[in-house]
């Protein structure tokens, strides 16, 4: 196990509370725990926000709870669970140090909205910071009855840390443009502010470049499912929704991230998301952000997908938080302030870190040496980008395995090969 000072350097890189780096900390070996075991590593798929910040996103909002949706409905059993967790706990302490303690795990059965049923674990941990009484939880929320309209992609779990394990922490997940999918329709279905988040979030970014008419495509089939409309930006133009959404945004994001963007930023995008879901509009192609000047750049570099403890005077991943968030940055530079907007990180062939952003008032691309940053603040003053947002790779993806994997719930296959019944 890592020790105290490195969550509290982290949590100073990132501008967020210790608790809540601890606590991304313990996801990735509860992770690494469930893609190890045996009976759950093939037949649980990763999913929802988390998935999101673990497996595609690093610079992304901190999220809480691990959703997975199961292939084999048997598994949703108080007692297996209790056993699957409890060996989970012992193989994370015995991999990390990290207590997930036995006599703290609790498991709910329950039925869903649907009539089937679902289940809902709780995890107790003491990590890094060692807190003693009331210990923090991990929920786990677990279904068996949602369709999964694509194949599950294998990708790595992104885990920052000095004691992350030397081969890969890999899960099963859904693929990004189902993903983007199920984020449009929990939108659609429930109006969340951490929704409206991730759908303009995800539409920004442009590393994957999801087809849209598969995105649709893939919605359309959710939609009938869950027998609901499927949305268009008509629905975004009723303002109770607007109301509620803007009611909410502060207290159910706020704690996530290291400045809170503006809600009427988001808002005002979402139109743009479902045009080009419908094929209305195209994306834009940006160009690279490159100070015409500036020669001896090493090409070969790219900063790390993974947010890290960059060791700078002045922490950088607010920075790349903030490109990622379309919010420009007050930087110190030479003794004087200047509102810029950040995108992308470069090296130099002897080794100094450039940032290239431009100054938001004037158009003026240049290139701002790290070392010599002298203070970095978010601003609550958003930019339309002018060039590629760089700062915010995604992490690379795997093909799934060769070897046969179970039928997953909803899928054709699974439809084709059982006449097993749900629970109901």
């Amino acid at each position: 196990m890592i020790d105290k000072r490195e969550i509290i350097e982290f949590a100073h890189e990132f501008s967020l509370s210790p608790d809540i780096v601890e606590k991304d900390y313990t996801l990735g070996w509860v992770l690494a725990g469930i893609a190890n075991h045996p009976a759950l590593g093939s037949q649980w798929v990763f999913k929802g926000g988390t998935c999101l910040k673990k497996c595609y996103f690093e610079t992304y909002r901190f999220s809480e709870d691990l959703d997975f949706t199961l292939s084999d409905y048997e598994q949703l059993d108080k007692g297996f669970l209790a056993d699957a967790l409890g060996e989970i706990s012992d193989w994370v302490y015995e991999s990390s140090g990290v207590e997930l303690p036995r006599g703290d795990i609790r498991i709910e059965i329950f039925r869903n909205p649907r009539g089937n049923i679902s289940a809902q674990g709780r995890i107790s941990y003491r990590g890094p910071l060692q807190r003693r009484g009331n210990l923090p939880r991990i929920k786990l929320d677990l279904t068996a009855d949602e369709i999964l309209v694509m194949e599950p992609v294998a990708r790595d779990v992104y885990h920052p840390y000095a004691d992350r394990p030397e081969d890969p922490i890999r899960v099963y997940c859904y693929s990004f443009e189902e993903t983007f999918a199920e984020k449009i329709r929990a939108l659609a279905e429930r109006g969340r502010p951490r929704d409206l988040y991730d759908v303009v979030n995800i539409f920004r970014h442009d590393e994957l470049r999801p087809d849209p008419a598969t995105v649709l495509d893939v919605l359309k089939k959710k939609c009938s499912f869950k027998e609901i409309a499927v949305p268009d930006k008509e629905l975004f133009e009723n303002e109770p929704l607007r109301d509620e959404l803007v009611a909410d945004w502060e207290s159910m994001l706020g704690h996530q991230l290291p400045a809170l963007p503006p809600f009427e930023k988001y808002w005002s995008e979402i139109a743009a998301v479902f045009d080009w879901l419908y094929g209305r509009i195209e994306k834009a192609v940006l160009p690279e952000a490159r100070v015409v000047q500036e020669s001896n750049l090493d090409e070969t570099w790219r900063p790390p997908s993974m947010a890290s403890a960059w060791h700078t005077a002045i922490p950088l991943e607010p920075v790349r938080f903030a490109a990622a968030n379309r919010l420009c940055v007050e930087l110190t530079y030479g003794g004087t302030s200047r509102i810029i907007e950040p995108y992308s990180l470069r090296r130099t062939r002897d080794g100094n870190i450039l940032l290239f952003a431009v100054k938001h008032h004037t158009g003026e691309l240049r290139a701002y040496r790290v070392d010599r940053i002298q203070n970095a603040r978010i601003t609550q003053e958003s930019f339309n980008p002018r060039y590629r947002v760089e700062l915010t790779p995604a992490g690379p993806l795997f093909a799934p395995e060769t070897t046969k994997r179970p039928s997953l719930p909803g899928s054709a296959t699974s439809r084709r090969r059982s006449g097993r019944r749900r629970h109901s």
